[in-house]
């Protein structure tokens, strides 16, 4: 079983950190829309670094430069919690002896604070994560990490993710995947009672 994090495992969302930073949604939706946009994110994803971007994009935008630092200050407020009832059907797989692996794009910085501060994804016996690979899903070479490093053969593994393109990935090279919507389907899907 292998698993997503962001929108699968954990409600990750700048909205969640940035809502009480602005005084309107369309402040915050602007903000987030033309300084710290999902493509200058998608870099960190990649392997850049908050220590290099969020400097660089600061001196780009002085006036929003306190905001922007907070995407790196306060990186785990834009989590708000577990994915309701994804936690039961992790437990759920672990007890009946799946393992269970995590392929996420991510910043490097971010996966041992999420760690640290979820303790159940102690159950979890690997982890291949974008930014320390440099590379990003639905790119192959992300799906060949995975199976190289943890012996993972596609066809006799479950792939689940919030996004199609990554879903479609996988399928195209062999794995078993569903996009996921929520945990009662996915627990359906997986025949788990």
């Amino acid at each position: 079983m292998i698993f997503d994090v962001g929108g699968v495992l954990l409600d990750w969302d700048p909205r969640h950190l940035y809502r009480d930073e602005f005084s309107s949604d369309e402040e915050m939706e602007r903000f987030l829309a033309t300084v710290c946009t999902w493509e200058w994110h998608h870099r960190h994803d990649a392997g850049v670094p908050f220590a290099e971007s969020v400097p660089a994009l600061a001196v780009a935008f002085p006036e929003h430069a306190s905001k922007i630092r907070l995407w790196d200050a306060r990186y785990l407020d834009m989590i708000a919690g577990e994915i309701p009832g994804i936690v039961d059907v992790v437990r759920a797989l672990h007890a009946r002896g799946d393992r269970l692996l995590v392929l996420s794009n991510m910043p490097s910085e971010a996966w041992p604070m999420i760690v640290s501060r979820f303790e159940w994804f102690t159950l979890f016996d690997g982890a291949v994560i974008s930014g320390d690979e440099k590379v990003v899903k639905p790119d192959p070479a992300i799906y060949g990490v995975l199976v190289d490093r943890f012996g993972v053969v596609p066809s006799a593994s479950f792939f689940v993710d919030d996004r199609i393109e990554n879903v479609d990935a996988a399928r195209s090279l062999g794995f078993d995947a569903v996009l996921f919507t929520d945990a009662p389907s996915l627990r359906s899907h997986l025949g788990l009672a």
